[in-house]
């Protein structure tokens, strides 16, 4: 595994947070999962270069909000290894690209295509898309936000059907559940954020496990399977933002 080291005599908050993946990475290496899932794909395996890369953009500064999402969507962060990372945005409003691999035991109903991907994610096109209207430009979102997933791992289920981690067996739970807990704790604590946000309640939960002291907030998840988040997503975002205070 690759190491990272601190810098300058104190701690580099990039390395810490690639230092934490890989090891996040490491530990989740070994768990296996039974029916109903039928396929789970790491995307810090096999677009592991272009989530490097991310972290090494946009990661360094401390004192912001961090946003947490749950987990990787099929057709955001496992095609690209970027959170919420709908490959249009990564690739022209972050200005991410690279070569993505395959996961071993690949779904047939959900390949992975990279940056080849015509299909977008629509949590993805809401969260960047709105950051697009607001920031107008990355680097100024990144100077107050940083985006992160609670686990890194997507489930694929029967007919390719994406399974969350909130509906795996509790023992097959458990332990992803202490790994994922342990990254995030770490990452909070080496980017002493102002406050942590869920995106969603499953990812308010998980962060109320391991803030500390921090703040913690939530805002209604982009997807589109909640009704809520298709009448306005950005409007009552930027409602909720602005009630904590962060906007």
């Amino acid at each position: 595994m690759a190491m990272y080291h601190a810098v300058g005599g104190g701690v580099d908050p990039t390395a810490d947070l690639l230092s934490a993946t890989l090891d996040l990475r490491a530990s989740i290496a070994g768990l296996r999962f039974g029916p109903p899932v039928e396929a789970v794909y790491q995307p810090l395996d096999y677009a592991w270069g272009v989530h490097e890369a991310w972290i090494r953009r946009y990661g360094a500064a401390r004192g912001r909000v961090i946003l947490v999402g749950m987990n990787p969507g099929p057709y955001g962060m496992v095609q690209t290894g970027v959170p919420f990372g709908d490959p249009g945005f990564v690739s022209s409003f972050l200005g991410l690209r690279g070569d993505v691999g395959r996961p071993p035991d690949e779904h047939p109903r959900r390949p992975v295509l990279g940056f080849a991907s015509t299909r977008g994610e629509v949590s993805g096109q809401r969260l960047w898309g709105w950051v697009a209207e607001r920031f107008g430009t990355a680097d100024r979102f990144f100077s107050e936000f940083f985006v992160v997933n609670w686990c890194p791992l997507a489930f694929m289920g029967p007919g390719g059907r994406n399974i969350t981690p909130d509906a795996l067996p509790a023992s097959e739970r458990a332990p992803l559940t202490a790994a994922c807990d342990e990254a995030l704790g770490r990452m909070i604590r080496t980017l002493a954020p102002r406050r942590v946000v869920g995106v969603g309640q499953f990812a308010e939960q998980c962060v109320r496990r391991v803030a500390g002291s921090v703040p913690v907030g939530r805002i209604l998840h982009p997807s589109p399977a909640s009704p809520m988040a298709n009448r306005g997503w950005s409007k009552t975002v930027e409602s909720e933002l602005q009630g904590m205070g962060v906007l």
